[in-house]
């Protein structure tokens, strides 16, 4: 009898033994007390620890540097504009945007979309401060605004680059604060140039820069940046099914911005120059099956009474013909050229126009009546 509890007690032991062996890491749970934090491995100091040196790629060093250098002048833009509910009542409405300061006396450029109907414009600095800011002016078809603040509260000015030396892949760094998030940063590359889009107002903008770095909502009027930190933009859209972010943005081209921003502060409005014709474009059959001559350029087709093109005695077409069902006036100039640089189309021609200034005189290469002819015109401001 005892010789078989000893043999019990052994076997006891024996499966004892074995568990706290399958359990050793975890001994100090019946045996001792738990580890002290100074004991941890991963709270050892560098000169117990084998000590790492901090690699910071080049990339990542351009992104820091860029950061530090431009976000004190990124500002957060909240505003308040009036509204009616369901009741008719009329009730305040928040908004959000970012802006940067483009002016040592306080002048900050946006997206007019972000200030537009804006009863207050409160400004946040990245050091938190907030301002109230006025309305310098907007330029709707833009998308463009300039609104101050004083320049005590100015703690630095963006540099602004040069939008016509852009090339699709180089690097593009966004600033904003999107979903109010203030000071965000993300990067990408110039995706593509020249792009067009429609605002909600049914303004079309023209030359636009097209990034993949992240812009959402809040990110409008924010700058966009290269690898100097230099603005070379200014993100205004998203192109999204769902509302977010979706890889593909613009940005006004700050070249654009630059002029806008330089009326607006000098005088308040933005003066656009004006030729005065409605056209429409050559293709090649329709040329060979109007035997035009040319194969491209722009046929004008009514020429606006008191306008440049009238003061410069433009034609605009004389007779009215059908073909395909569309109705056409024929017999107008067709413009092949605008001081030496060939017109291909109604889009070019507009776009060329974009970027004169009123006063300034053009020599446009027409062809009338199946002969070349120079005339100059001299630009107004448009009505």
């Amino acid at each position: 009898m005892a010789r078989d509890k000893t043999k019990f007690i052994l076997i006891g032991v024996i499966l004892l033994l074995l568990f706290l062996w399958s359990k050793k890491d975890d001994t100090f749970r019946f045996f001792g007390s738990s580890p002290t934090a100074k004991s941890l491995d991963f709270n050892a100091s560098e000169t117990d620890a084998e000590s790492k040196p901090l690699i910071v790629s080049t990339d990542e060093k351009i992104n820091i540097d860029v950061f530090e250098k431009v976000h004190p002048a990124v500002v957060n833009i909240a505003t308040t504009t009036l509204g009616m509910n369901f009741w008719m009542e009329v009730i305040p409405r928040q908004g959000q945007g970012s802006g940067f300061i483009i002016d040592s006396r306080g002048y900050i450029m946006t997206n007019n979309h972000v200030v537009a109907n804006a009863q207050e414009i409160i400004v946040t600095m990245s050091k938190g401060k907030k301002i109230q800011a006025t309305l310098v002016g907007r330029d709707p078809r833009s998308d463009l605004a300039i609104i101050k603040i004083s320049p005590g509260d100015v703690d630095r000015v963006a540099r602004l680059g040069d939008s016509e030396n852009i090339r699709a892949g180089q690097k593009a760094i966004a600033i904003g604060n999107p979903f109010g998030l203030s000071h965000t940063l993300t990067t990408g590359i110039v995706s593509a140039l020249n792009r067009s889009i429609r605002t909600e107002d049914g303004n079309q903008i023209d030359d636009l820069i097209q990034t993949d770095a992240a812009i959402n909502p809040g990110n409008s009027g924010g700058p966009l940046l290269n690898s100097n930190g230099d603005v070379i933009g200014i993100n205004t859209a998203i192109f999204s099914l769902s509302g977010g972010y979706q890889g593909i943005g613009f940005a006004i081209p700050i070249n654009l911005a630059k002029h806008v921003a330089t009326q607006l502060i000098t005088s308040g409005k933005v003066a656009r120059a004006w030729l005065g014709i409605s056209g429409i474009s050559i293709t090649p059959s329709l040329s060979e099956g109007l035997n035009l001559g040319v194969e491209e350029g722009v046929l004008i087709v009514q020429v606006v009474r008191g306008s440049p093109a009238y003061q410069a005695r433009l034609k605009g077409g004389s007779r009215e013909v059908a073909i395909g069902g569309i109705r056409l006036r024929l017999g107008g100039d067709i413009i092949t050229a605008i001081d030496e640089k060939n017109i291909s189309d109604m889009e070019q021609l507009v776009r060329l126009l974009s970027k004169m200034r009123v006063g300034q005189t053009l020599k446009l290469n027409i062809f009338r009546d199946g002969l070349p002819r120079e005339i100059n015109v001299l630009l107004a401001e448009s009505p």
